[in-house]
This record gives C-alpha cells, structure tokens and sequence, in this order.
C-alpha cells in the first residue's frame, strides 16, 4: 500500500458524500506495499459514534477487473471469512471515480501484521486459505491471472539486460521451468496472490482478518499455498523453515487435504512463485514510480530465495 495520488480532505470529503458512512474526521496515507493509493479514513456517524474504513484508488488495476476484486471479497466476507466488506455507494457502486482514478472504500478489520511468525501463525494462515479457496468455489466471475506466462516474459524482457551473467542465468532457468508446466489439471479457483505477511493481521495470536485482494484472479490452488510459504516460511539466510512450512500445509491440509499430483509439484510452484515476485520487484527498482509515499522492496531477497530452491 502507498500513496500515489494525493487525496485532500476536501476531495475525500466530498466523495464520501455519496456514501451513508458519516462525515470525515480524519484521513491519513498508508506506507507500505507499491501498487494503490491507500489510505484510513475515520468518520462520525449520526450516532456520534467513529467508524473506520481504508480508501483505496486503483493505479494500475483496469476497472473492467474491479468487479472481480471487490466482488470475491463480498463474497467471501457473505461466507464468514473476515476479509473487509466494501462498501457500496448510494448508487449501489462498489467503486467510482476519485481524482481521476476508481476508488473504493471497505471496512477497516482491526489487527496489525505479524513481523517474525511462528509455527502457530503459520497453521492458522494455512488454515485460512484452504477456506478461503473452498469457499471460492461458488465465486461466478472469472479474471485471469495479471501475472501469468505472458507478463513474465514481457517484464524478463525488460529486466534482462540490466542483470549480471548469474542472475541472467537462474532468470533464464526458471522461466524455462515455468514454460513447461502443466497446471491445469490442478484443482483451481480464485486466488489471494499476494498473502504476504503485511496482508494479515493479528489480534494477540488469533488471526483477525486478511485485507488486498487486488491482485486476486483464477488459477491452481497449490500456487497460493506456494506465494504463502515464500514469505511465511522463510529464514533469515533465506531458507524454508522446516517447522513453520510444515505448519502452514498442517493448516491447509486439515481444511483441504493436497492431491498426489499438488505434491508432486510443490517444489516447482515454489520456485514459479518466487520468480513471480523476483520479475516484480526487479521492475519497480528499475522502473520506479513517483509517490508522495512509497517503499520499495529488495528484489536481491527473491534472487537468493530463488537460488537456495534451484
């Protein structure tokens, strides 16, 4: 999350008016992730009472695909899951334009993201996303993944040429690795994508909610597991972590146990979901984006996942 496109109070005022969520009180940029402009807003209702809400405006997200983000997070949200609710405007719109760009509000889950997790926060993830993926079964809108075989040979492309002759060389491997795997034969549906760590949260030791399904589409099931652990279950020396991997499929595999043929791909969803981020993350280093609040992050991190999984 980020702020790419500055909003005033005026302005965020002025939008929230077409929504029956109260008046402003207070409204504030979030720092973190790269994509959107995030930020928390607080209102007061008529019962004088706070409500809080995050207010997101979609920078790169085409608005044809919004319906489907927003959609699968009513929809799951509906199925008990604790995602955040978006809020409708009084036009019945989940989204509508602010400062040039579609914008939305959802609720704001309380909790904060977990720095150092353990095997306990692990399982409870894992858990998590099997339901999540059981409950998407039902979902009727489909969007095909942003990050698929075409963007990973286009970024490659343009990421290239600025590598040093070992990173070319483990780029080029697993991008011929990801051209011959079969997938589709796998058990599918919507996908999180993107359940890194500061896309949990936490009350105490319980998880509380799981936010940022923008970068949510179809695809095999094991492939969200495999983003999950990359992030979940990593050392330091940027490694897997025996107990805490083995916690986070314990979580999964209690809701939906894997097949014989997810098994048997794990280590190369592994590795395909490494590459995913590597490519992004190469990118936005060389390709930065101007904002009035960013972070960007390392994409060395991913080279030597990437490596230590070859």
């Amino acid at each position: 999350m980020s702020v790419f496109t500055p909003v005033s109070p005026a302005e965020a005022d002025a939008w929230l008016r077409g929504h029956d969520v109260g008046t402003l009180r207070s409204l504030k940029g979030i720092l973190g992730g790269i994509d959107n402009t995030n930020l928390f807003v607080t209102t007061v209702g008529a019962d004088g009472m706070p409500r809080r809400f995050v207010l997101t405006l979609f920078e790169r997200i085409a608005p044809g695909d919004l319906p489907y983000c927003l959609g699968l997070m009513q929809h799951l949200s509906h199925a008990g899951l604790p995602v955040p609710q978006p809020i409708a405007d009084r036009q019945g719109r989940l989204f509508s334009p602010l400062n040039g760009k579609p914008a939305a509000l959802v609720m704001r889950l309380g909790g904060t993201d977990i720095a150092a997790p353990e095997a306990r926060h692990c399982r409870q993830v894992g858990a998590w996303l099997a339901r999540m993926h059981l409950a998407g079964r039902h979902f009727p809108l489909r969007r095909a993944d942003p990050h698929g075989g075409g963007w990973r040979c286009a970024t490659a492309a343009q990421v290239r040429p600025l590598l040093d002759a070992a990173r070319r060389s483990l780029l080029d491997a697993a991008l011929a690795e990801a051209a011959t795997l079969c997938l589709h034969a796998l058990p599918r549906g919507p996908l999180h994508a993107d359940l890194f760590r500061n896309n949990v949260l936490f009350q105490g030791n319980e998880l509380s909610g799981v936010i940022d399904f923008y970068f949510g589409c179809d695809g095999p099931w094991l492939y969200d597991l495999a983003i999950c652990a990359i992030d979940w279950c990593v050392q330091p020396d940027r490694r897997l972590e025996p107990s805490r991997l083995r916690a986070l499929l314990d979580g999964y595999g209690a809701e939906r146990p894997l097949r014989e043929a997810e098994t048997a791909l794990w280590p190369a969803l592994l590795r395909l979901a490494v590459l995913r981020f590597w490519l992004s993350r190469l990118h936005d280093r060389a390709f930065p984006r101007a904002a009035a609040l960013n972070e960007a992050l390392d994409p060395e991190h991913c080279f030597h996942l990437l490596s230590r999984l070859a």
